[in-house]
C-alpha cells in the first residue's frame, strides 16, 4: 500500500492513546500459561470497566441463577473469553466519540464491529482454532474498521462526501474514501494500530481486510468474510452497505459462500445476540 499522507498521520496522532489496562489484557492473554487470576486483577483496577462487565453478565440473556457480584465470579460463570471479550468492548466503546459530524452512527458502528468480531470467532472456530485463540479473531473483527472512526471524527466533511458518493455510485466506501480522503480507512485503521502498538498480525488483518490477497493469513481471512457476512445480515451499519464478492479461495478455504455460512455457522444467532448486548456496557 502507499505511505500515509502527512496530514493524515497528523489526523492519527490525535487520537487518544489506546487504553494501557487494555493492552495489558492482550499481552496477558497471549500467554499461553497465563492465569484467570491475572487477568481478574487487571480488570478489578479498572472500576468503569468492572462495573460494566458485572451489569453485562447479570443481564437476562446469560440467565443466571445468582446474581455475580465481583469479576472473579463472572469469570467462572461465564468463562475466561467472555469476560476478555466484554472488558474489550468495554474499552473500544470508551474510545468512540460520543459526538462526531461524519454521520457515524457510534452504536451502529460499534454494533456492525462486535458483530464482526462474533462472526470471525466462530468462522476461526470452524477451521480448528481452539477457544482461547479464537478470541484474537473477536479482537480484530472488533477493531477492524477503527480508521473510519477518526475520519469521522477529524474530516467529517470528506467522509460524509465518501459515504455519500459510495452509496450513488454502488462502489465500496474504500474506493470512495480514497477519492476524497486520499487514503481509505483499511490503511489509516492498520497506522493507528502501529500507533498503539497492536501485534503485528492484528494491524495486518486490519490493514488487509478488504483485500484478502492470496498470502497465507488466517486471521485477515476469518476477519474479510465476517465483515461481508455483517453487512449481509445488517448487523449495525459502518457506513458501507456494499458486500464483497467472496474469493474462490475462500470459497474453498471454507467450505461454502456467504449464503451457506449466514445458514449454518454454528451458533451463529445466539453469538449475534449477545453482541447486540455488548453495545450496551
Amino acid at each position: 500500500m502507499p505511505p500515509l499522507p502527512a496530514k493524515l498521520v497528523r489526523l492519527v496522532d490525535k487520537m487518544p492513546a489506546f487504553p494501557k489496562s487494555v493492552h495489558r489484557v492482550l499481552q496477558l492473554t497471549s500467554d499461553l500459561n497465563f492465569q484467570p487470576k491475572d487477568l481478574v486483577s487487571i480488570i478489578d483496577h479498572d472500576p468503569v470497566m468492572t462495573l460494566k462487565i458485572l451489569r453485562m453478565v447479570n443481564a437476562s440473556y446469560f440467565g443466571l441463577s445468582r446474581k455475580i457480584t465481583s469479576i472473579n465470579h463472572a469469570v467462572v460463570f461465564v468463562g475466561i473469553n467472555t469476560v476478555k471479550n466484554l472488558a474489550l468492548s468495554v474499552a473500544t466503546r470508551g474510545m468512540l466519540p460520543k459526538i462526531n459530524q461524519g454521520g457515524l452512527d457510534t452504536n451502529q458502528f460499534l454494533l456492525h464491529s462486535v458483530g464482526c468480531g462474533a462472526i470471525a470467532k466462530l468462522l476461526a472456530r470452524r477451521l480448528g482454532v481452539s477457544e482461547k485463540d479464537s478470541t484474537d479473531f473477536f479482537v480484530a473483527g472488533l477493531l477492524h474498521d477503527f480508521g473510519k472512526v477518526v475520519f469521522s471524527q477529524y474530516m467529517p466533511e470528506e467522509f460524509r462526501e465518501a459515504m455519500r458518493i459510495a452509496k450513488e455510485r454502488g462502489i465500496s466506501l474504500c474506493e470512495a474514501e480514497r477519492i476524497t480522503l486520499d487514503a481509505d480507512h483499511t490503511l489509516i485503521g492498520a497506522t493507528l494500530g502501529e500507533r498503539w502498538q497492536l501485534p503485528e498480525e492484528l494491524v495486518r488483518a486490519i490493514r488487509e481486510h478488504h483485500d484478502p490477497g492470496p498470502e497465507e493469513c488466517l486471521l485477515r481471512d476469518c476477519v474479510f468474510v465476517a465483515n461481508q457476512m455483517a453487512k449481509k445480515l445488517e448487523i449495525g451499519f459502518a457506513g458501507d452497505a456494499l458486500v464483497a464478492d467472496m474469493p474462490e479461495r475462500l470459497r474453498e478455504r471454507f467450505g461454502m459462500d456467504y449464503d451457506g455460512l449466514c445458514e449454518n455457522l454454528e451458533n451463529l444467532w445466539g453469538e449475534l445476540e449477545r453482541a447486540r448486548l455488548f453495545i450496551h456496557v
